[in-house]
Parts: structure tokens; C-alpha cells; sequence
């Protein structure tokens, strides 16, 4: 939905380039340290063909088989820092990419839906981008976007 996520800054031209598929990586914890393999085309993707690309790129980097070609040509990055415990941080763009999504811990915690205090599992996003391609209010627009696609399908199935 923003492809200005996904672009790059072409230092020679001196402009900004929007590739036509979103390459994205998966910043991978090995016992080299962080790797960020790349699932190439990823927007074509269903749902489950992603959780399996995500599946064989990160067994492919921890298992130390990781080519460069496969640690290179990303757009856009994803890291799960919700593995550690950690709700939210800051996290550093690959060099060359437009932006990166952190994914902090999924838990439950006290929420407001239709003016009741209930208990939903939340969770807690952190985008880092280049200002130099991106500016907040598209990086707020790209947050609230990945919101919707997660958000609370109860009040829809109740009506509300």
C-alpha cells in the first residue's frame, strides 16, 4: 500500500528509485549474529507461501548456508524483537533500504473496545525509515495501515 517503504536512494542519480516488487527481509538471529535474508517478490505471495518463504530463508541463515545473493537486494525489512520480551525499540535500517518494522511481544493487556475495558492480546509496532525517502506522516499512514490488517476482528463479528 506505500511503496515509498520499499524505495531506495540512488546516490549516483542523486533521486529516489521505487522498485516493482517488494523484496523483503527477515532479520534472522545466527550464531554468526544478525542476518537479514531476502524473500524476493514477496507482495505476490499468499499469506501461507509467506510463512513458508519466512520459514526456509531463516533456516537457510542459521544453518550457515546463507549465500550473499540471498543476504542482498531487500526493500524493506521485518525484525521480531517480540521473541526477546521486548514490546517496542528502535530498530536500524539495512543499509540501502527505505524502512524497517519491528514486531514487539504479542501479550494480553487491559484495551477499550465499544467503551468496555476488556483483555486482547496487543502488540506493539516500531517503523525506522530513511527521512531521506520517507517523511512521518507516510510512515504513520504505513503503521495504521499494518494496524487495520491486524486489528481487533471481534467488534466486526459481534456487529459493533
Amino acid at each position: 500500500d506505500q511503496p515509498i517503504l520499499h524505495a531506495r536512494w540512488d546516490d549516483d542519480g542523486g533521486e529516489i528509485v521505487t522498485p516493482g516488487h517488494v523484496n523483503l527481509g527477515i532479520a534472522t538471529a545466527t550464531a554468526e549474529g544478525l542476518l537479514v535474508p531476502v524473500i524476493r517478490k514477496a507482495e505476490a505471495l499468499v499469506l501461507p507461501d509467506l510463512a513458508a518463504a519466512i520459514a526456509a530463508v531463516t533456516a537457510t541463515a542459521r544453518s550457515g548456508r546463507a549465500t550473499p545473493a540471498d543476504l542482498t537486494g531487500g526493500t524493506i525489512s521485518i525484525t521480531n524483537i517480540g521473541v526477546f520480551g521486548v514490546d517496542g525499540g528502535t530498530p536500524i535500517l539495512v543499509p540501502g533500504q527505505a524502512a524497517i518494522l519491528a514486531v514487539g511481544a504479542i501479550a494480553p493487556r487491559p484495551w477499550v473496545v465499544a467503551g468496555e475495558l476488556v483483555v486482547r492480546q496487543v502488540v506493539t509496532l516500531s517503523l525506522s525509515f530513511d527521512h531521506r525517502l520517507v517523511d512521518g506522516e507516510q510512515a504513520g499512514r504505513a503503521l495504521a495501515s499494518v494496524g487495520a490488517a491486524l486489528g481487533d476482528p471481534v467488534p466486526a463479528l459481534l456487529g459493533r
